[in-house]
């Protein structure tokens, strides 16, 4: 297994998180044995994924996970959907018996062959033998492939299934060698449009007057948000998860600027030319808008297939980076002495709208404790160069109404929105963490909470991480939507409810432990929360799920007033 640790360094993957096991023993030791690799050890399968995807999606570059054989090995599945759905490069070897020991009633044993079926970029199997030198060629070839392959877009997880003999392992007089290795390579090229693409894409610019930029999920990308300028008269929506706060004319809260009923309002925002780019967008308010009031052409842009029709209206794809997309065709526009600002009154209504958004948020102060007021103060004292990690339910849904703004600019947002689920939120958060200098704050939800406790269960410091628990001892976001709600059923079979509170998991993984359960404290003790210790900080704000209720019923009734005239 030394060959395959080798190759893994010197294709840039130095960044591993195994699980102990006794069938996985020749690659672990391999792994921990290389002086140029760093193996985190984490004992839950299912949270060291999530952590690897933490970790890959802060640097940017693919994370291998090890884990022994069997039922081990489905407990990174929940991981590897969200890394499939969010196109995070993950290496997943899994230990495995020789194949004429599968289906014998060996211990440790289930069919691993393509265990994650279509949730995987590509399954490879590496040789159980390798005594000839052409098994070795095809050794060296699969890891070098699953390498590449793993990071050609759209990245994703790729798995590697390992059948090992035994004796698992060395003797204690055996050194480790580094044996040579065969390393290939792949460049990246940027693509571009040619002449006649170009003219169509500003065909469709000149014929239509309103035109409608949205963005989706996408990592902060400098060279984005600075090709974005030059498009400042165009109005651009994205959600908190598009990192495109910097901008200060991006529009930051679609859930609240379309969550009314208002349907004249709605067709003058309707856009004639819609141009997407990112992956998935929290707003279901944009999404049906969108949907019932269709543009008369919508193009993507993203650089591989395949692309998502989301708002079923898609008419082209761009095969290009949106950086270097909006980059070039502001150079087109110019060469061809075409003005970039389509509609200015278009461009207005939705600029003054948002305005009014941002005024709800700040003026909305409900008279009693809420799960949103505890939001919104949280997102004023988050530190100014930091990262913000958000749980699915109502964490994410209340921070994408509060929104960050400009002077936030050096605050990257993240968030498992790939499939959306609860699992592995804090273990995500914790991955970041271990790969930054930077403070993180995650935020999220009683149950998130509870369910990936083991997040925490391991050696490393992560002192630079925060955790805010929103604690209304229930799954409070089934109150807040139709359907669960009218059911009788509701708090027994939905809302889950418990009385479970965090000072006890945040004492023995090695929290400094915060409790608020009255809004009008919760300043104070932020301005100590987020101060730098020694030691990682958990701060619990309880809440009554029925009140939080009253809140959000109270501020959506305000939104139709506000855009009722």
């Amino acid at each position: 297994m030394q060959k395959l640790a080798e190759i893994c360094f010197r294709q840039g993957i130095t960044q591993f998180v195994i699980s102990p096991g006794s069938r996985s023993a020749p690659i672990t030791l391999a792994l921990a044995r290389h002086p140029g690799i760093n193996v985190r050890m984490i004992i839950d399968e299912r949270s060291a994924a999530f952590i690897a995807l933490g970790i890959a999606l802060k640097t940017k570059n693919p994370v291998g996970l090890v884990c022994t054989s069997g039922t081990a090995a489905y407990n990174y599945a929940p991981a590897i959907a969200e890394a499939f759905f969010q196109q995070i490069p993950l290496l997943l070897f899994t230990a495995d018996r020789p194949p004429e020991w599968i289906d014998q009633q060996d211990g440790q044993t289930i069919r691993q062959s393509n265990l994650y079926g279509k949730h995987v970029k590509a399954f490879y199997e590496l040789p159980s033998e390798r005594a000839h030198q052409d098994v070795n060629w095809h050794f060296d070839r699969i890891i070098n492939e699953s390498i590449i392959t793993s990071k050609d877009l759209p990245a994703g997880p790729v798995h590697i299934n390992v059948p090992l003999r035994e004796p698992l392992y060395p003797q204690k007089e055996n050194k480790v060698e580094l044996p040579p290795v065969q390393v290939i390579g792949k460049l990246q090229s940027e693509s571009n449009l040619d002449a006649k693409s170009w003219q169509e894409v500003i065909d469709l610019w000149q014929q239509h007057q309103k035109i409608l930029l949205v963005a989706g999920q996408y990592e902060f990308d400098s060279k984005l948000t600075d090709a974005l300028t030059h498009f400042d008269q165009t109005p651009l929506v994205g959600d908190i998860i598009s990192n495109l706060h910097p901008l200060a004319t991006t529009i930051r809260r679609p859930d609240i600027i379309l969550n009314h009923s208002h349907d004249n309002l709605k067709k003058d925002l309707q856009p004639d030319l819609l141009i997407t780019f990112g992956k998935s967008i929290i707003s279901k308010s944009l999404k049906l808008f969108l949907r019932k009031f269709k543009p008369k052409a919508h193009i993507h842009i993203q650089p591989f297939l395949p692309v998502a029709d989301t708002y079923q209206s898609l008419s082209q794809i761009i095969p290009m980076h949106p950086a270097s997309f909006f980059e070039h065709l502001h150079g087109q526009l110019n060469t061809h002495h075409i003005s970039i600002n389509a509609n200015k009154d278009y461009n207005q209504l939705w600029q003054h709208l948002s305005e009014k958004a941002h005024q709800l948020i700040y003026q909305f102060a409900p008279q009693f404790n809420s799960e949103f007021e505890a939001v919104k103060r949280v997102m004023q004292f988050l530190p100014i160069d930091s990262c913000l990690c958000l749980a699915n339910s109502m964490a994410i849904r209340y921070a994408n109404f509060v929104a960050l703004n400009q002077d936030q600019k050096y605050i990257s947002v993240y968030a498992n929105r790939g499939t959306s689920g609860i699992d592995g939120s804090s273990s995500t958060a914790l991955g970041i963490a271990l790969s930054t200098y930077r403070q993180v704050t995650l935020i999220t939800g009683d149950l998130a909470f509870f369910y990936d406790r083991n997040a925490f269960w391991h050696q490393y410091p992560f002192s630079n991480l925060r955790v805010i628990v929103l604690n209304n001892h229930g799954g409070g976001i089934f109150r807040m939507i139709d359907g669960p709600a009218e059911q009788p059923e509701l708090e027994t079979y939905f809302e889950t409810p418990h009385q479970l509170n965090a000072y006890h998991t945040a004492s023995e993984m090695g929290f400094e432990y915060y409790h608020c359960k009255d809004i009008l404290n919760l300043d104070s003790i932020l301005e100590v929360f987020f101060e730098p210790e020694a030691k990682p900080k958990l701060l619990e704000i309880e809440t009554d799920k029925k009140l939080n209720k009253e809140v959000f019923v109270q501020f959506k009734k305000e939104i139709n007033k506000i855009y009722g005239t």
